[in-house]
This record gives C-alpha cells, structure tokens and sequence, in this order.
C-alpha cells in the first residue's frame, strides 16, 4: 500500500493529466515528470493557504509556465481555495485555472508566467525586495521579514538568455534566499535538448556565484528534501537544485518529446492511472491526501500566528519603523500634486534632466521608491543622490545596478512590486526597451504600476545615429494594451507624468529627451489629462489645431506665433499621455479636439502610424517613417522636417491657404 507522500504525487499526476485531457490542450510531460518537486517544494515552504497575502510567506513561481497543471494540482490539494470544478475546467473560458498561471486570477499565484525565462527573473526580483526589506526592517529578535523565493524553471527557462541575466546578477548581489529548482529531463519540444542544448548549466552557475545541488532522482523525495534544507542552509549564494527527472513519467510516452505540449489521448490516461495503480474515478483525490496536505497549511497558519504577535511586539519597541513598515506595504503616496516645488525648476534642461529633478524631490517624499538603470545612469539620469546603492555587502540603499540586463532588468521589477512593499522602476534609452518589451507586456498583462524610464527619445539622440535612434518605438509601446505612455514637453510636464506613474494602477513609460526643452507657458497639471489645450486660439473656434508631444511642443506653440501673421488662428494640443487623454469623459475630448476643426498636424519625431486617429483624413502627420541618420540633432531635425516653418507649411495646407 502505498504512503500518503506517494499518493499525493500520483494525485498531482493524474490530476494534471485528467485536466489536461479533458480541456484536449496542454502540457503533461512537466507535471507528470517533476510532481514529486512540487510535492517537496511545498512541503518544505511557509504559506498559509487561507491568507495568500500572508506578508512572510516563501513565494513559489513556476517559471516554466507551461505545467500550470502541476501548479494548480498543489493548489487544489494544498487547500488554496481552488475547487475540483477549477481543475475539470482547465483552459476554459473565465475559469481560474488558464492555460498558464495567472497573477489575481488563480489562488496563490505570485506572478504571471509564461513566457520563458521571465519566472525566473520575478524570482530574482522577489529575492532582491526581500533582501532589502530585511536589511531595512529587521532588528535584533525581530525577523519581520525572512523568508525564501522558490522558482521551478526547466530545460527551456536555461536557454533562454534571460535566465542568464538575471542568475547573474542574483549571483553578483549574493541573493542567498533564492532557490530555483531546475527539472533536468532533458526534452525540448524538438526532441532530446542534446541537439541544441550540451552545456554544464551547473558550472555555469557555479561561475556566477551560485551554490550548486544535485539530485540523482526526481522520484527520490527524501533527497529532495535534503537538497532544499542545504540550499537554506547556505545564506551567501543563491542556490540551484539540479534534479533529474523523466518527462510524461508513468505514461506511454515517458521520456519522449511527444508528451511535452499535447494530450496523453484517452487511452493513455488510463495507461498512466494503471500504472501508478491509480483506482479512482476521474477528477477523485482520496481524503487522505486533502488532510496530509492540510498539514503543512496549518503549519503555515501557526508560523503566521507568531508572525503577527512578533509584529505587535515589534510595534511596541519599534513603533515608527512598524509604521513605516505598514505604510510601505500598503503602497501609500502623499498628495503629490500638492507640493508646490514638485513644479519649480530653476532652468530649462533635457527632460532627462527635469525627470531627475524631480525623482530627487519625489524621493524625500515617498522612502520606499527603489530603482536603477541597466548600466547608463549617468546618461538616462536615473539615480536618487543620497540614498546609496543596493550591493552585495550593503544592502540599504536603493539605487539599484542591473548591469548591461535589459532583459532581466524589466523582469526583475516585476517581480520586486509583485512582492511587496516597494515602488519600483528601471531605466534605459528608449531604442533598448525591445528588449524589455516581454517583461513590460507581463507588467501590463499583471496590471502592476512598474515605471519604465526610458530617455534618447528620438532623433536628438544625434550623432550615436540610427541604431540608437527610437523610430517606431513609441507607436509600438502605445499599441500595448494597458500600458501608458509619458512623453512630457517641459520639466511641470514630467512633473505630472513621475505623479501619474507612481499613482497609476497600470505600468508605465516615462519618454524624455537628450536635449534641451525650454519651459513653457501653461504647462502643468492640465497634462495629468493627458492631453490639453496649451496655447489656445483667439477665436472661438480655431483654424486649425496643432497636436504635439515631448520636443516637438516647443515647435507647435512657435508655430502658432508666426501662423497669426498670416491671419491663421492656432490651437496648440500638448498630447504628454495618449492613454491618460483617451480616458477622459467625451465632452472634455471634444472641449480639446473639436469635432468641427478638421484642420489638424500632428508633430511627433517618431512613427506616425497611431496619429491618424487625431489628425483623421483632412489632416497631417509630421513624422518619421524611415530610419534616422548621424549628424548633430539640430541637424537630424532640420533634415526630417522638424522645423517652426515646416509646422507653418503643413498647417496653411490643411487650412487651404
């Protein structure tokens, strides 16, 4: 007869393959494979499947997003609210259990996976919050926050060069709380990974600063278990457990690729139950398995029981750090709009230079904002004076060094916010965030409030020329559902979009200049609208309006000085945020654009594919749809149309004059 430890991972196994066949889509060979992992990694983790939010809590990601069944069997059977109709209706319409996990639709899941390699980088940037918190909350006797970030990544999470990135760096800031459990069964889709995939992931690690473990045999539960103690053990290095493991183990098609991403067929799921001596009807789990698990939960629910009394305690010794530490949890601002030098700028500057103006300010005002760039502070002017840096031997400051790691750079925020208690955000030049772009999708995907400061954004770049040029970026980064877009013209226009960001529930992008924007009359918070009438005209309805963003509203509003002498009355739009402005109520919009005003330019040095909307078929587009070139900026400018009379020209053509 078998234990309960067994019967438990032969539940995890039929389940995920029962669910797996009825939906007629998904991954089994994972979840049949590596159960006994998830079985060990639970066991050996603090949760409190009642109170998912629980603060000192291990987080477990499942970076190989793909065997969701295996995170949804351990789920169901560990009690985190998940009913056995979740599991019959696995990647259905509306249901919690989707095709891979998602953050605030399925119970327990820290973070939507999916994309591989990204889990990965989530678990890094977890580990990265819970270092820091640590370093700023604990005190003698009062280990607030102390818990561990497990990940379970496989075969295709290694090659993936986001996973290098991001072991790198976990290696480099010594994240000795980090675990990622690697299922080695060696199968990719293709076939046998010995075809593309030959390597020593264990000394490539080793090389990073990392503690290497391995384990012979999935199946071996107790040397699972020994793994996870010594990878706790080990407080420097963040640690990798290699385990062994066949795929579709149990089935007709263990071991072969043919069982990676497709069902095990009717007949195969019968094949397996008899295998595993399984005798019970579909979708049935003997109680014996729910109380066994529900061990560990109360487990869970005493350890947080202590949590919250040492929590009073510490109120009582500590009480301006217990609220401070409540206050950062709870994501509180101060009214930022209200204070009045958020606004003052003592001279005009690239909006870079405005943007660290006033992340300097907005720093002395909210203690929790953490952040860096991808090794061009100096440039992209992302760094906070006076906080210090987050290293490897210290980690109380909050200027953080990702390194030459864009990829890994937008992941590991990610998974910073989704931990809890800090404001993240990273920087780069904007021609660099395609190689953000996943990481930003998940943000937004998650509905995270992640801020993306991103600079060089346009020609200005100058003389670096077009491969560090962004052309189509803006356009592309609008096309992204949920995600919103700053390109401020002044510095009480980043002003607004650093407060936009930091209130906003979605992630977002902050766009700034290399060179020099003059402050302009009439900025201010009207641009928390996201777009508004700047410079109006005389009349009561204007000739013609004038949209413009970031660099090119300097160009619009001297446009309008020199149209008014040949007797055409300008309206000048600054559009600093697309998403802010299409949230407006209807009547605002047509307050701003007019229906009736069918003469309109847009000016934008970028792509000019998403201004159609605003200008519609009676209006102009002042743009870029080629490659930049390198020369000076002035120059790039003056070669692709961005000039005070070019405005002049394409806003007489739509008037008709």
């Amino acid at each position: 007869m078998k234990d309960v430890k067994q019967l438990t991972i032969d539940a995890i196994r039929v389940l995920s393959a029962e669910a797996i066949q009825k939906a007629n889509s998904g991954h089994p060979g994972m979840p049949l494979g590596a159960a006994p992992i998830g079985y060990a990694t639970f066991t050996n983790m603090t949760f409190n499947p009642k109170d998912t939010a629980f603060d000192n809590r291990d987080r477990f990601v499942l970076s190989a997003g793909h065997a969701s069944m295996l995170d949804y069997s351990l789920y169901y059977l560990f009690g985190f609210g998940l009913k056995k109709e979740d599991i019959m209706n696995f990647r259905q319409l509306g249901s919690r259990t989707a095709g891979h996990p998602e953050y605030r639709v399925c119970p327990g899941v820290e973070t939507s996976t999916g994309p591989l390699g990204q889990g990965i980088a989530n678990a890094v940037g977890m580990a990265m919050a819970e270092n820091y918190l640590a370093t700023k909350f604990n005190k003698d006797g009062f280990p607030i926050v102390d818990h561990y970030t497990f990940a379970l990544c496989g075969d295709g999470c290694m090659q993936e060069g986001i996973e290098n990135e991001a072991a790198s760096l976990a290696g480099a800031l010594k994240l000795g709380k980090l675990i990622v459990i690697y299922d080695d069964n060696d199968v990719t889709i293709e076939g046998s990974t010995d075809i593309t995939f030959n390597e020593d992931v264990g000394k490539r690690h080793e090389a990073m600063g990392w503690q290497v473990i391995k384990v012979k045999d999935a199946n071996d539960v107790m040397a699972l278990n020994r793994a996870i103690k010594k990878a706790k053990a080990e407080t420097e290095k963040p640690s990798l457990i290699i385990v062994k493991s066949t795929i579709g183990y149990g089935s007709h098609l263990a071991g072969k690729a043919a069982c990676h991403g497709a069902p095990l067929g009717e007949e195969g799921v019968k094949q397996l139950k008899e295998t595993l001596g399984w005798d019970y009807a579909p979708f049935e789990v003997p109680e014996e398995v729910f109380k066994h698990c529900k061990k560990f939960g109360n487990k869970g629910k005493r350890v947080q029981k202590a949590w919250k009394a040492m929590f009073k305690a510490y109120e009582e010794a500590y009480p301006e750090l217990a609220k401070e530490y409540i206050a950062w949890k709870k994501r509180e601002l101060p009214d930022l709009a209200s204070i009045e030098d958020l606004w003052k700028f003592e001279k005009d500057d690239a909006s870079r230079g405005y943007s660290n103006t006033v992340l300097n300010k907005i720093a002395g005002y909210v203690p929790n904002l953490i952040g860096g760039s991808a090794d061009l502070a100096p440039a992209n002017k992302s760094n906070m004076k006076g906080r210090g840096d987050f290293l490897p031997e210290d980690k109380t400051g909050s200027n953080i060094h990702f390194g030459i790691r864009e990829h890994a750079m937008a992941a590991i925020v990610n998974g910073m916010y989704l931990h809890g208690g800090l404001i993240p955000y990273c920087a780069t030049f904007a021609v660099f965030s395609d190689y953000m772009k996943n990481a930003m999708r998940m943000s937004a995907i998650m509905e995270i409030p992640v801020i993306y400061l991103l600079s060089h954004d346009s020609i200005g770049v100058g003389e670096d020329g077009p491969t560090h040029q962004p052309i189509e970026h803006l356009a592309g980064l609008r096309a992204m559902p949920g995600l919103k877009v700053y390109r401020p013209a002044d510095g009480r226009e980043t002003t607004a979009a650093w407060i936009g960001a930091l209130k906003g529930e979605e992630p977002s992008c902050i766009v700034v200049s290399r060179q020099t924007l003059p402050m302009l009359e009439g900025t201010g918070a009207n641009a928390f609208k996201g777009g508004y009438v700047l410079c109006d005209s005389e009349k009561k309805t204007p000739d013609v309006i004038l949209i413009a963003t970031g660099s090119e509203v300097s160009l619009a509003v001297n446009a309008k000085k020199e149209l008014i002498k040949d007797g055409i009355d300008a309206r000048v739009v600054s559009m600093p945020c697309v998403e802010e402005f299409e949230k407006q109520s209807a009547k605002y919009k047509e307050s701003v654009l007019p229906k009736s005003v069918r003469a309109r330019v847009a000016v934008e040095a970028g792509a000019t594919m998403c201004w159609d909307k605003y200008v519609g078929f009676d209006g102009k587009v002042i743009g870029i749809n080629t490659f930049g070139a390198s020369a000076p900026a002035k120059q790039l400018f003056e070669k692709f149309g961005f000039t005070v009379d070019n405005v002049v020209k394409a806003a007489k053509e739509v008037v008709g004059k």
